[in-house]
């Protein structure tokens, strides 16, 4: 364990702030994990969530273990505060489809394959929330908002879980499904509530294809409420400030985000496609559950170069299944060659 991090775990423990120990024990088992230690990250992984999962509940007080909880409305006259247990929740009003959907933490994606460059921006996220009220003792806010870009399937939406994960905050994503509405002005409306309610609740809101938000106002072919709808997300990004909560926002489609988002954000994060070392390095965490015969990584790793994280993870899985519905003990090369032809001709059609 690096020494800084050791300081900032024992600081935690005397200051009594038991968000601040979780999020730097958090800490210390991705570190572990990053060092390889998979399975001494595993036992302390295993040994914190026992001890934390009933505190976890009561404090946050999700929903039932449902992708389809539903958040209870926190006015502007409420006597909630973000020391309160979560209660995230408007909804549709003529149909009582939420605008939000909370992710309970065992279904959250963390681990991560990313360079170093991209990684060391993640972790420094993850130090500041961590480290956000010694941050305030000298006048600094820790980053709230965070813009992540990028191809489809490198990772933008893993990193959102990753990042609430590891700070130990719900994940609170949102459903444009039932927050966009044809009638004027009310997209607007329901915008700005999910804010004000994420605001007043500690969570990470999760903005995924957030152009959907931002497009650029210079488009003559968006209509007057689209652009409307433009302005309020701008304003509300403006007016975020939380003491105890993430923003992350995330797009593929960035030659279309309106040019006055982006310096809305506290940071902007490429997720790229992995290279090299990062395709060997998932295929063989993704295949560590079946035994590997003969294989050529590096004539396999060059054919992979350019695909995404996500591709190559599919990849890895369904030459495992090949090699397990064969009855072969091995995953071998003619497994892999067959599973990349599949989604080269899926990706073609």
């Amino acid at each position: 364990m690096k020494g800084d991090v050791l300081k900032r775990l024992f600081r935690a423990v005397a200051s009594d702030d038991s968000q601040a120990i979780q999020s730097m024990l958090s800490v210390v088992i991705a570190e572990e994990r990053q060092l390889g230690h998979t399975k001494l990250a595993e036992q302390l992984d295993a040994i914190l969530q026992k001890n934390t999962r009933l505190a976890k509940t009561e404090q946050f007080a999700l929903a039932p273990q449902s992708l389809t909880a539903s958040i209870a409305p926190v006015g502007p006259h409420s006597s909630s505060t973000a020391a309160q247990p979560l209660k995230v929740l408007s909804s549709n009003r003529r149909f009582n489809h939420p605008f939000v959907l909370t992710v309970p933490r065992d279904r959250l994606r963390h681990h991560m394959v990313l360079s170093d460059a991209v990684e060391e921006r993640f972790c420094r996220i993850e130090r500041e929330y961590a480290a956000r009220d010694r941050l305030a003792h000298y006048g600094l806010k820790y980053r709230q908002k965070i813009l992540l870009y990028g191809s489809p399937g490198c990772g933008k939406t893993m990193g959102a879980e990753r990042i609430a994960w590891n700070t130990g905050l719900p994940l609170v994503k949102v459903r444009f499904d039932a927050m966009v509405s044809s009638y004027l002005g009310e997209t607007a409306t329901n915008l700005r509530e999910v804010f004000e309610t994420a605001a007043a609740n500690p969570c990470l809101l999760f903005i995924d294809e957030c152009d959907a938000l931002a497009k650029s106002r210079e488009d003559a072919q968006e209509v007057g409420e689209i652009k409307r709808v433009v302005n309020t997300f701008l304003q509300l990004l403006d007016e975020y400030e939380v003491s105890n909560g993430l923003l992350i926002a995330a797009t593929n489609l960035t030659k279309f985000l309106d040019e006055a988002v982006w310096r809305r954000f506290d940071d902007v994060i490429e997720v790229p496609k992995p290279t090299e070392p990062e395709i060997r390095t998932i295929l063989k965490q993704t295949l560590v559950s079946v035994e590997v015969g003969s294989v050529d990584w590096d004539a396999t790793v060059q054919k992979l170069d350019g695909f995404s994280a996500a591709q190559i993870v599919r990849i890895a899985q369904n030459a495992a299944k090949r090699a397990i519905l064969d009855r072969e003990d091995l995953v071998i090369q003619e497994h892999l060659e067959a599973s990349i032809q599949d989604v080269i001709v899926a990706h073609a059609g």
